[in-house]
């Protein structure tokens, strides 16, 4: 079983900054990618950013140049630093991750969810 945690959601008035991290643990072989999602009310959930074991970004275009993602592969521990904060940001944000397990099987966890709230 896997584990993440999130921290560093809250309250920011526009324009502010937000740093987000997500910390994996429990019994896995690797990490094969970590991410962020989001899910505003009444919205679906979208992908934020995306990071692989190689380092390899996606973001959504709605944050690009604002939003920056990150990784610490030893502490299995993923980072999200929030720029430039908007109003239409505010939704709980998710932790993702893809873990291998026994035998190579690809296993998708999700954490609690984090509150973000931009006010204007």
């Amino acid at each position: 079983q896997v584990q993440l945690v999130e921290s560093g959601g809250g309250l920011v008035q526009a324009g502010g900054s937000l740093r987000l991290s997500c910390a994996a643990s429990g019994t896995f072989n690797s990490i094969n990618h970590m991410g962020w999602y989001r899910q505003a009310p009444g919205k679906q959930r979208e992908l934020v950013a995306l990071i692989s074991t190689g380092a390899t970004t996606n973001y959504a275009d709605s944050v690009k140049g604002r939003f920056a993602i990150s990784r610490d592969i030893a502490q299995n521990t993923v980072y999200l630093q929030m720029n430039s904060l908007k109003p239409e940001d505010t939704a709980v944000y998710y932790c993702n991750a893809g873990v291998r397990q026994r035998f190579g099987i690809l296993s998708t966890y999700w954490g609690q969810g984090t509150q973000v709230t931009v006010s204007a």
